[in-house]
């Protein structure tokens, strides 16, 4: 042991050197007096579960089929997710049938990421082919132009026109080019409303903007130009592939009367298809001024083939033919329908084509799931003759399951819009139908084939008892309105 008594030798450190022990004290104290905290903590949710202890994982519910496989559970998702596509809103409103849109996609640097596989720019040019073709199926008689945004400006890729050929075939020849340069709302905008400046007060001007960046380099203040557009009574809706942006909010929000539902930004894949494919459907008209009722001139040519080896030439696109249809009012000859005359600027369309915009207006129902109680009476589909499985005799022990049409195993109705028999009813005529042809209905026919092919009106006393108990079997499921 040294001795107290010897010299005092002061400490020769520098000032600095003294701060360094200092602080390494004060960590070895505050680490010893975090330590007594923590296993105090430790102590009193000694008889807790950790965070990692109570995972739910989504292999726990799922439940196997007698046979040990997942087809029955598979299937009752798949069947689900169907019915989903289904249960909306089928109120009839005043819809603006006749649209000119256009469609603006983002080519810039951002849409190179691969967030979404193969890419954004890949996924977004195939995506938006199936929108051109969706578009013209739900909107015969509608237009459409498409631009891209890259290098800080606004690219025209197709002008409006009617036709989706064409704009099919211009979209095609930018697949290859690499995305490349910054965005600009603004420039993409102003050159909308140039496209929509000279449309008809009686159709709607929309613009739908893929937009994946998250930023825009304009030339001015945007501002001014979403007041342009309230102006012109133009709407404006995007669909966002990163985050959400404020001005995006802010310009569908102000061009859509305060709704900012026109913004959405795609989850996934299919989340981002399901987005686009959409705004396919005709908007609600708001403003009174396209409320009043107007009239249209329309034509309605007949398809002519050139007699013997004559070749007459298209008035649309100066190209040889052999068929096409005459406009009614000059005479000029164009390739496709609908379209607009060239010579004479009449709309050129068919029956057909007026039909298919009219079902936005009417349509049809939803039909409603059949419980077991009710699904006796029906053996198979009335469309499809596709077989039913059979009603259980214990209703108790069949409640929540039911099985599909294959008998592969059981379908369970705790998700939402699934029917426990796999039946689904029309509320008008009461006949029963599958899934696959409650979807071909609602999404391609537009009618209900068991209230089309009704026969009780003439039918005797007997059909007009279950023309009661069914209800009025005169009127279409897709045409009647709701008081």
């Amino acid at each position: 042991m040294a001795d107290s008594d010897g010299d005092y030798h002061g400490n020769d450190a520098t000032d600095d050197e003294l701060g360094n022990q200092q602080v390494i004290s004060g960590t070895r104290h505050g680490t010893r007096s975090r330590s007594q905290a923590d296993k105090s903590k430790k102590a009193t949710r000694k008889g807790a579960k950790a965070a990692w202890e109570d995972i739910q994982r989504s292999w726990d519910a799922v439940v196997e089929d007698a046979d040990g496989t997942l087809t029955g559970a598979i299937e009752g998702h798949a069947e689900a997710e169907k019915r989903a596509r289904l249960l909306k809103d089928t109120t009839p409103l005043q819809r603006g049938i006749i649209r000119h849109l256009v469609l603006v996609i983002d080519m810039s640097f951002a849409m190179l990421e691969k967030d979404m596989l193969p890419s954004r720019y890949e996924l977004t040019m195939a995506y938006a082919s199936q929108f051109v073709r969706e578009y013209f199926e739900q909107n015969p008689i509608s237009q459409l132009a498409v631009i891209g945004m890259r290098d800080g400006v606004a690219v025209r890729i197709s002008d409006m026109s009617g036709n989706p050929a064409d704009h099919l075939e211009k979209l095609q020849g930018w697949v290859k080019q690499d995305p490349q340069g910054n965005p600009s709302l603004q420039n993409a905008l102003e050159m909308c409303r140039g496209a929509l400046f000279h449309t008809p007060s009686h159709g709607t001007r929309e613009v739908v903007i893929i937009y994946g960046a998250l930023m825009s380099s304009d030339p001015g203040d945007i501002h001014e130009t979403i007041n342009a557009l309230v102006g012109d009574r133009i709407r404006v809706s995007i669909v966002g592939l990163a985050a959400q942006v404020a001005i995006c909010d802010e310009l569908c929000s102000k061009t859509n009367a305060g709704d900012n539902s026109s913004y959405s930004v795609a989850l996934h894949e299919e989340h981002f298809r399901d987005l686009l494919l959409a705004i396919t459907t005709p908007p609600v008209t708001r403003t009174q001024e396209q409320s009043n009722a107007s009239l249209l001139m329309m034509g309605f040519p007949s398809r002519t083939l050139a007699a013997g080896d004559s070749i007459h030439y298209c008035a649309c696109h100066n190209r040889p033919t052999r068929e096409g249809y005459t406009c009614t009012r000059c005479g000029s000859r164009v390739c496709r329908l609908p379209s607009e005359c060239p010579g004479c600027g009449l709309t050129l369309i068919l029956s057909t084509h007026l039909a298919r915009s009219y079902h936005h207006l009417f349509p049809l129902r939803n039909w409603v799931e059949v419980p077991w109680a009710e699904a006796r009476r029906s053996k198979a589909c009335y469309s499809c003759l596709a077989p039913f499985p059979e009603a259980p005799a214990d209703k108790g022990k069949a409640t929540g399951k039911a099985k599909d049409k294959s008998g592969a195993g059981p379908l369970h109705t705790s998700l939402k819009g699934l029917s426990e028999s796999g039946r689904y009813a029309c509320e008008v005529c009461g006949n029963h139908f599958c899934i696959d042809c409650d979807l071909f209905a609602h999404e391609v026919l537009h009618n209900c084939p068991g209230c089309q092919s009704d026969t009780r009106g003439t039918q005797n006393g007997s059909s007009d008892t279950n023309s009661n108990v069914n209800g009025d079997a005169q009127e279409n499921g897709a045409m009647e309105i709701d008081s």
